[in-house]
Parts: C-alpha cells; structure tokens; sequence
C-alpha cells in the first residue's frame, strides 16, 4: 500500500499549455444563471463551468457577470476560459438556446420534478438554475422541456445554487461517459 508520501497531486494547469487547453473540445452543455443576487455564487459557477469544460454559460437579469471584480476573483482566473455572454432576460435567452436546438432542463424542486439520477439527459443541453431565493419563476419553467431536481433528504430542502449546478453538470457529464477515470495529462480527451 502506498503511503501519502507517494501521492502526486494532479493540476491540469501546470500539465499543459493554454493552447493545448484551449483545443480541447468543449462538452455540448449551456448552463443558463436566473437573477441570481450573489457574485460570489457566480463566480463559483464560473469554476465549475470551466472545470467542465461547459460550451457557454449565460447570466441574466440581476446577475453579476464578468468584469465584475467579485465574480472574476471568485473565479480564480477560470472566467477567461469559460465563453460566456449577458442577457436581460432570462426568456430571451432560453428562446437562444431553443432556436441553438438546446433541450432546456430546468433545476426546481415542484411537483413534476424529476430526479436527476432518473433522467437520461440529452446530448447538447441546456441546464437552467434559479435566484438563490426565489428559484425559477413558473413563466420560466414553462419554457423548459423538463423540470429536474436533486433528490433531497434534509427539512430546509435546498442546496446553495452554485452547489446544485455542480452536483447537476457532473451528474450530465458522468452520464455521457465523459467523467470517471481521471485524464492522462497532455493527452488530448
């Protein structure tokens, strides 16, 4: 058995170059942010987009967006890397990621919820998540094609957005085969 003397800590960033990065193709997944007040929230999202390698991920409304300075440190540097754009409304842009071909998959606890771990999730996708408050407005999730969520056992039953879009992006992404064995470092995926 070997001891924690012979752990190598893996980090991608010291393994290849930006350019070598930057070619790596990017998985077919649009996470859409509604209205959501904190920038530090979103500055987490934008981590977790880039440790994904999420196509866009689009703010609306309220939400903080580069170059806010609270999102871009929270960051951590991945918001360079994340193609990302700004919306007024949130319809506006769901009907974007429609007329894209995007199936939107909206994250809400309702009564026509389905869990994430029950759904098959298509390949490209939409990923809608809510304000931290309020959630997603029901003109919003009757825009989407299906209502998901994250099975919950606790009484407050909710999770911190920027929580529940990682526990959703990996559960997307472990489906399609995408995560579960980690990378060889400066071989392309």
């Amino acid at each position: 058995m070997n001891g924690p003397e012979s752990l190598e800590i893996r980090n991608l960033d010291r393994a290849v170059s930006i350019e070598e990065y930057s070619r790596l193709p990017r998985l077919p997944v649009t996470v859409i942010l509604d209205r959501l007040r904190s920038s530090f929230n979103v500055g987490a999202v934008f981590r977790t987009c880039e440790c994904a390698r999420v196509e866009r991920l689009i703010t609306t409304g309220i939400t903080c967006h580069p170059p806010d300075e609270k999102v871009v440190r929270t960051a951590m540097g991945t918001a360079e890397f994340v193609p990302h754009r700004h919306f007024q409304d949130t319809r506006e842009a769901i009907l974007f990621a429609r007329e894209c071909g995007l199936p939107v998959y909206a994250l809400e606890t309702t009564s026509h919820s389905e869990s994430i771990y029950r759904v098959s999730f298509p390949r490209p996708v939409c990923l809608v998540f809510g304000n931290e408050a309020l959630g997603l407005e029901r003109d919003t999730l009757s825009l989407a094609n299906r209502i998901v969520e994250i099975p919950l056992l606790g009484y407050k039953n909710s999770l911190n957005v920027s929580v529940a879009a990682g526990i959703t992006l990996f559960e997307v992404l472990r489906q399609w085969g995408e995560v579960g064995e980690p990378p060889v470092l400066g071989v392309p995926m």
